[in-house]
């Protein structure tokens, strides 16, 4: 194993002697585990070997305790190159080659076609291209934040670079002055579809130089010059001080197989046998070494453990809640900001805030302005930058801190479910805070009225769903969730809302109300029908139970605020009636009452069940206005109910 250290001028011949040689066995493992594997991408594996073989090298990463605390972190932004990065980590002792030659891309195997943190020195799950860079500035900035000295290296593709989310997380690590960040790109100018400038032209080193970034350009395949530039950015000996440093590599597809080079083919394409022995045997070594493991593979167990990637715990002090009295109307996010507040004047008392908040350009919408005049340094405004920020947002809630991440619903949930589902496959412990859902954002119109979220979001299946009823439930859910791990969703309206009350006038949610996930609330009790319902509607759905009444029909009330996970109990005990109506500010078809409606069909459980919300995208218009037109305004639930009782 090759280690090299800074104080180094220069790599002597033994060291690229031994780099060579390194080189050659790791060629030989990513041609070996594409062919037996029948797919992969030995291409890029090959064009970024070099970096690969001297960043390890370098880094302060140890095989033993490829966790440790107070570690350097590599990330693969370019997941696909997985067979030089795992072929690598054999090389630099982090587990044996046999299990991955066997198990690479196999059902249930730790060795994955993308990178995966299941195994041992893979630091985030990659694939999905452009994202990697957000992660490794959500790890530099942790390490910032922890006063730690260590360094975050972001390996990517120049293809990737077409992608916009890339220019936002340059933006952001710049603003951020994150430089222990030192981003490498294997420039071997070919993608899927060719040659890079044909596909989407781009001008890389004046593109990462106009968002101020120091750029060193070198032989991608020169391993001195790959250290000199490593060891330049590491030492800052650049000229934009305080800010990130990329080095361009320029690079070969195909390195070191003479019939793979420059040839955009084996981008995504495993070699065939024959071809592979070929590239063995120009490598120095026995093609017949193909076979033997072919055989061997037919009847190998998959047994490499996963290597557990749980984010680091972190532990804070809850703020007492302040219950808002039934006198007058008050929103959900005020009461969210108020306790997002309250939670950095108990939790960010000293250099290492363990409180973070992060924003779009919408502090004062999502009322985080509270808690950024307490703790600024704990605050990130990323502009209007979703798709990094969903992102950087996931990597920092790894690193043993409780983040919050608020803007409106629609780019909450809409614009990032695809950094929202690869923040999942990482386990991070995210929670996304969402303002202005449904309807109930009214006049903004319908691209901005999100009501397609609970379909979007049950489709992620370790997001916990909260949706309060009104300002006090906001509290008690979001102080129940700062104590929770993982990754968890609360959603609300814009609006200011009544408080709910008892029967007899006094305040439902009040300082002796426990939420427990997992469980409704029955605000009104009755025996001709249950109405369920949640969120923005709860005001409508309870006057129309006191309109019913009035009328001398007894109805029940069940407000599920979690959605997932879900109450089956209380939805068991609302169907005994046999008639039920489902209120929700969402579309019909995706939300809470088809969730009901399937729970129910799968238990075999026979109900009447009338669904009542949106049936197609709404206009601009007061929110009273839409719900009427929907039919989910105080007339049209007493109506429907009345209607299902007749029936």
């Amino acid at each position: 194993m090759i280690k090299l250290n800074l104080d180094m001028e220069e790599l002597g011949e033994k060291e690229v002697a031994q780099f060579e040689e390194s080189f050659k066995r790791c060629a030989r493992r990513i041609i070996l585990a594409t062919t037996l594997a029948g797919c992969g991408h030995p291409g890029g594996s090959l064009s970024s070997l070099s970096m690969l073989l001297v960043l390890y090298a370098l880094a302060d990463v140890d095989p033993k305790n490829p966790r440790a605390p107070e570690r350097d972190r590599i990330v693969i932004s370019q997941g696909h190159i997985s067979p030089g990065v795992y072929s690598v980590l054999c090389e630099y002792g982090f587990f044996e080659e046999e299990p991955f030659l066997m198990e690479f891309r196999r059902t249930g195997s730790a060795f994955a076609g993308h990178v995966e943190q299941a195994v041992p020195g893979v630091e985030w799950n990659t694939g999905n291209l452009g994202q990697g860079l957000s992660a490794a500035c959500g790890m530099a900035m942790a390490i910032k934040l922890k006063k730690q000295k260590n360094r975050v290296f972001c390996l990517m593709g120049d293809g990737e670079q077409q992608k916009g989310q890339v220019i936002e997380a340059r933006r952001w690590a710049v603003k951020f002055g994150l430089d222990n960040l030192i981003m490498l790109i294997d420039y071997n100018r070919l993608q899927i579809g060719g040659d890079i400038q044909k596909v989407m032209p781009l001008s890389l080193k004046e593109e990462i130089l106009a968002t101020k970034w120091n750029v060193i350009e070198i032989d991608g395949h020169d391993f001195n010059q790959i250290f000199k530039a490593i060891k330049r950015a590491i030492k800052g000996e650049v000229e934009l001080k305080g800010h990130p440093t990329a080095i361009i590599a320029n690079t070969v597809m195909g390195k070191g197989i003479s019939f793979m080079e420059n040839d955009p083919k084996w981008h995504g394409m495993a070699l065939p046998e024959d071809l592979a022995k070929e590239a063995l045997k120009e490598l120095g070594f026995d093609p017949a070494e193909l076979d033997e493991l072919k055989e061997k593979r037919k009847t190998w167990k998959i047994s490499f453990p996963h290597t557990e990637h749980e984010p680091l715990p972190v532990e804070v002090k809850i703020p007492e809640i302040k219950i808002s009295s039934p006198d007058k109307k008050y929103d959900c996010r005020g009461a969210y900001g108020e306790v997002l507040e309250e939670l950095a004047r108990l939790n960010n008392l000293d250099s290492t805030p363990k409180v973070l908040g992060l924003t779009c350009d919408l502090e004062g919408s999502v009322k985080m302005s509270g808690f950024k005049k307490v703790y600024p340094e704990a605050f990130f405004e990323s502009g209007i930058q979703e798709h990094h920020t969903a992102s950087v947002a996931g990597a920092l809630s790894k690193e043993g801190f409780l983040v919050f991440f608020s803007t409106f619903g629609v780019f909450a949930v809409d614009e990032v479910y695809n950094q929202l589902r690869i923040n999942s496959l990482n386990k991070t412990a995210l929670k996304v805070v969402a303002t202005h859902l449904g309807a109930d954002v009214g006049e903004d119109g319908p691209t901005h009225q999100c009501i397609d979220y609970l379909g979007i979001l049950l489709n992620i299946p370790d997001f916990e769903i909260y949706i309060p009823a009104d300002a006090n439930q906001t509290k008690h859910i979001i102080t129940t969730i700062a104590k929770r791990p993982g990754n968890i969703f609360v959603g609300m309206g814009r609006s200011k809302l009544p408080v709910v009350t008892t029967e007899d006038g006094k305040v439902f949610f009040d300082e002796n109300y426990k939420f427990i996930p997992g469980k409704a609330d029955w605000l009104r009790d009755g025996k001709d029908a249950v109405i369920i319902t949640y969120g923005s509607v709860v005001p409508e759905v309870l006057e129309a139970w006191k309109k019913l009444k009035e009328e001398g029909i007894s109805v029940g009330v069940l407000n599920i605020a979690s959605i997932r996970p879900f109450p089956e109990e209380d939805v068991l005990k609302a169907v005994e009636c046999g008639k039920v109506v489902v209120v929700e500010d969402h579309l019909v078809e995706t939300g809470l009452g088809m969730r009901i409606a399937g729970f129910l069909g799968l238990k075999g459980i026979k109900a009447e069940i009338k669904l009542l919300g949106h049936k197609e995208p709404l206009s601009s218009g007061k929110p009273k206005e839409l719900f009427k037109l929907s039919g989910i305004d105080a007339e049209g639930v007493a109506s429907a109910v009345k209607s299902m009782l007749k029936g």
